[in-house]
C-alpha cells in the first residue's frame, strides 16, 4: 500500500476534532464531502453586527437555503453548542472574504480579520444527507473521488430581507431514474440540512443553461438514464452577498465546510 493511500484512509477515518486540527495547521487542503462520516458539516457566514440582524432575518425568511444550526454571538470563535473548543476563525481548511460584494481573498484563516463585532452562523450543509444517499444505495461519484460537488446560481429569487436579497443558489447530483423518489424520501427527513430537492430535471426551468459547466465546484457528468437533482445550498449567502454587497462578509469556499461534532441522526426527522 502506497503512503498516499495510508494518509488517505487515514484522512477518511478522522473524526472531527482530528480533522480540525489538520485544517487549522494548514496540514489538510481539500473538500470536505465524504469526510467525518456521520458528523453534521456546516456552511459559514460571518458578518459585522450591524449587518447581523437582517441576515437572521435572511435566514428565517428562506430557510430551504439558509437553515440555521448555530448562531454564535459577537467576538466569539467557539461555536460552543455544535463543536466546543473548535475556532471559527482557523478550524476550516479554506475560506472566501468579500468585500463590498467582491471576492478579495480566499485565505487559510480569518483569525486576522476578527473582531468583537463579528457575529458568526453556521448553516446546514448537504453534505450531512450523503451518508444518508449512499445508504440508499445511490452512488456519489464526487464523493467516492473526493471531488467538489457541483453548484449552480439559478434565476430563482430568495425572499429579501432588509439589506439583503440574491439569487438561490443550488448544488446538483446526479440521480439515477428510478431511484429519484427515494432520493427525495431520504433527504426529506433531513430539513435542517436542505431538506428534499427543490428541483428534479430539466436545468433550464431554474436558469441553468448548461450542467456540465457548474458556477462552481466540479463538473458531473449527467449519464444516460440519470435525472439531474438540484437540491438549495448554503452557498446563497455567497451571491446575496456579491448583490447585496455588505462591507465584510467571510465564508466558507465553497465545499470546504465547517465539521461539527453533532450527529448527523440528530438533524434527521421521522
Amino acid at each position: 500500500m502506497s503512503t498516499a493511500t495510508t494518509v488517505r484512509e487515514q484522512v477518511l477515518q478522522a473524526g472531527p476534532p482530528e480533522l480540525r486540527r489538520l485544517f487549522r495547521e494548514g496540514a489538510l487542503v481539500r473538500p470536505t464531502s465524504g469526510l467525518a462520516p456521520g458528523y453534521v458539516q456546516a456552511n459559514l457566514v460571518v458578518l459585522p453586527r450591524e449587518q447581523a440582524f437582517d441576515f437572521l432575518l435572511f435566514c428565517q425568511r428562506n430557510p430551504r437555503p439558509c437553515p440555521l444550526i448555530e448562531v454564535v454571538e459577537a467576538g466569539a470563535v467557539e461555536p460552543a453548542a455544535s463543536a466546543p473548543g473548535a475556532d471559527l476563525s482557523r478550524d476550516l481548511a479554506k475560506y472566501r472574504v468579500y468585500e463590498r460584494g467582491e471576492l478579495a481573498a480566499e485565505p487559510d484563516s480569518v483569525a486576522d480579520l476578527w473582531s468583537e463585532d463579528m457575529v458568526s452562523f453556521l448553516l446546514g450543509c448537504s453534505f450531512t444527507f450523503e451518508d444518508a444517499l449512499i445508504g440508499a444505495g445511490i452512488r456519489l461519484p464526487h464523493v467516492e473521488q473526493g471531488r467538489n460537488v457541483a453548484m449552480f446560481i439559478t434565476s430563482v429569487e430568495t425572499t429579501p430581507a432588509g439589506v439583503f436579497s440574491g439569487p438561490l443558489v443550488v448544488s446538483m447530483r446526479a440521480v439515477p431514474h428510478d431511484r429519484v423518489v427515494r432520493a427525495v424520501q431520504v433527504t426529506s427527513r433531513f430539513p435542517s440540512v436542505h431538506g428534499a430537492p427543490v428541483h428534479v430535471g430539466d436545468p433550464g426551468a431554474i436558469g441553468i443553461p448548461d450542467v456540465s459547466k457548474p458556477d462552481l465546484g466540479d463538473p458531473v457528468e449527467v449519464g444516460e438514464g440519470e435525472a439531474p437533482v438540484f437540491w438549495a445550498c448554503g452557498v446563497t449567502p455567497q451571491a446575496v452577498a456579491m448583490r447585496s454587497k455588505p462591507p465584510l462578509m467571510i465564508t466558507h469556499s465553497p465545499g470546504y465546510m465547517f465539521i461539527t461534532d453533532l450527529r448527523n441522526e440528530d438533524m434527521a426527522v421521522i
